[in-house]
């Protein structure tokens, strides 16, 4: 009896305790470069919601003020949540409102693309458009964080690429009894919700198409089974609570005895 008992209690601490390497980042030796590299260099695409900072300069300031919309001159407004008021907005339609351009449908076109379609607009304004200067950016990218990470939320980092290293450290990093090996990223795109799952232990993470995360996306960290369990996170918190379960055990056949 003895003997089963000191195995049952190795066994269960040894189930039980989040081991070395269920913790540990990048396990293995980098790859060679693949096409994944070509596929995580694609410009992203505007979606509804989406935030452009959008600047017009030319010689002639007072001219080009006229498509401006008012913001404040305070240096906030250019930057971080002031963008939510200041910045061009993406409306469930796919399009921005400038100033005496109107409606200009942005949805699925790249910055670049925008700044074109901008530039091409003012051309039916302006003599000479070519001295004009035109600045489409993102406005930062929103992300959403959630699961077993220190600091759970919405995350906006003024980035033009943000990788899922860098989410998850601006998350309050992974928890100890959050699963490393299953981290799904839920991404909204033009056809529809999609669904990965990111291991990130492997050194592999750095070759996957998902590497980089798109604004929106949601990035959610499972709990490994230790935390349904209870039983800690160390051998030692593990032998702990094992003991103390099986003390109350003991301490309850032999009470029922004495009755």
């Amino acid at each position: 009896m003895k003997k089963l008992f000191l195995y049952v209690l190795f066994l269960c601490c040894f189930s039980s305790c989040v081991t070395t390497k269920q913790m540990t980042y990048f396990q293995g030796e980098p790859i060679a470069k693949s096409e994944i590299y070509k596929l995580n260099n694609e410009p992203y695409r505007l979606q509804v919601n989406d935030v452009l900072y959008i600047d017009i300069k030319a010689v002639n300031s007072e001219l080009v003020s006229l498509f401006k919309s008012e913001v404040s001159s305070n240096n906030s407004s250019s930057k971080g949540e002031g963008l939510y008021f200041s910045g061009y907005t993406i409306d469930r339609h796919g399009n921005i409102r400038i100033p005496y351009i109107g409606n200009l449908n942005v949805l699925g076109y790249t910055e670049n693309e925008v700044r074109k379609k901008i530039e091409s607009e003012l051309s039916n304004f302006l003599k000479n458009p070519d001295l004009v200067f035109v600045t489409v950016k993102l406005a930062g990218i929103n992300f959403i964080v959630t699961g077993e990470v220190g600091s759970p939320g919405t995350i906006n980092l003024a980035q033009n690429q943000v990788s899922i290293i860098d989410a998850i450290a601006n998350a309050g990093e992974i928890s100890q009894l959050g699963n490393r090996e299953d981290v799904t990223l839920i991404r909204k795109t033009l056809d529809g919700v999609k669904k990965y799952k990111l291991d990130l232990t492997k050194i592999e993470i750095f070759e996957s198409e998902n590497f980089y995360i798109q604004p929106n996306d949601i990035i959610y960290v499972a709990p490994l089974k230790q935390k349904a369990w209870g039983t800690g996170t160390t051998g030692l918190q593990t032998f702990s609570t094992v003991v103390t379960v099986l003390s109350f055990l003991v301490s309850s056949v032999l009470l029922v005895k004495n009755i």
